[in-house]
């Protein structure tokens, strides 16, 4: 049977270290959201953030718009976050109303506040082989949680699924930065099971079932699932079958509780490190 990559207990430890440092702290870091339009899930994922922060001893202020918000007005908030000497760190939850063009949105943070490295100085840092101000959350928090258990990366072969400018991109930069050799997968690839049986580490953030029980993996294969999706029966599952693979897998992360909380981990130390 794998090893469950535990992403729940890493964040803990995270926390704890991160909340000595904070009391620590005479001025504490403060982390500000926007949110725009009324999606469920966005108003869930926001009051989270922001009880973690809080939590730690960050401050944090939730700035809400209308889905009707004009761009020109998320404009002018961000601008007055940039320049406002109190806000350590700006994000923006995704995904905005479709009028907004959310690129646009992204580079009008100041790269300095960017707390998600998301910005095109940010990414082009990375992507460049340099340094950003922070990396992006949730590539961090895999990296984190690999790095936890010890999983060694320089001359790996690491097979990403999924190449969004969230995940799959950054990850993959990132994994060569470690001297992985990575292959890059996605909706037009070929013989995708092919390329799965080679894989020494696969990371998959599709949202859908893409890494099944019909798939032959490596007896030494690192799995990282980040997909996370209702199936038709309205379970929380991943992208990948955990039941059929984690008895095959050296080490697998379940869904929930694998890269979810990571993501979250990275947040709160990307807003400590934008403090610094």
């Amino acid at each position: 049977m794998a090893i469950i990559l535990d992403g729940k207990k890493l964040r803990d430890k995270i926390f704890e270290d991160l909340k000595a440092k904070l009391d620590n702290m005479p001025v504490k870091p403060t982390l500000a959201v926007i949110l725009a339009g009324d999606e469920p899930s966005s108003r869930i994922y926001v009051n989270n953030k922001k009880k973690c922060a809080e939590k730690l001893g960050i401050n944090s202020i939730v700035i809400e718009y209308p889905a009707h918000v004009t761009e020109e007005e998320l404009l002018n908030k961000i601008q007055e976050l940039n320049n406002d000497k109190n806000i350590t760190a700006i994000l923006v939850q995704l995904p905005l109303p479709e009028h907004i063009d959310k690129f646009k949105i992204i580079d009008a943070i100041s790269p300095g506040k960017d707390v998600d490295g998301l910005t095109t100085y940010n990414s082009g840092k990375l992507f460049s082989g340099e340094k950003p101000y922070v990396y992006p959350c949730t590539p961090k928090g895999i990296l984190l949680l690999l790095d936890e258990y010890d999983i060694k990366l320089e001359g790996k072969h690491a097979v990403v699924i999924g190449r969004s400018n969230l995940v799959g991109k950054p990850v993959a930069q990132m994994l060569l930065q470690r001297n992985a050799t990575v292959t890059m997968c996605h909706s037009h690839t070929k013989n995708l099971s092919d390329i799965i049986k080679t894989a020494d580490i696969i990371i998959s953030a599709v949202g859908k079932n893409v890494v099944g029980e019909k798939n032959i993996i490596k007896s030494d294969c690192v799995i990282v699932d980040v997909g996370i999706f209702r199936d038709e029966s309205g379970k929380v599952r991943g992208d990948v079958d955990f039941e059929a693979l984690s008895k095959t897998a050296a080490y697998i992360s379940p869904v929930p509780g694998g890269v979810g909380p990571m993501t979250i981990a990275s947040l709160m130390l990307n807003t400590v490190e934008l403090h610094k």
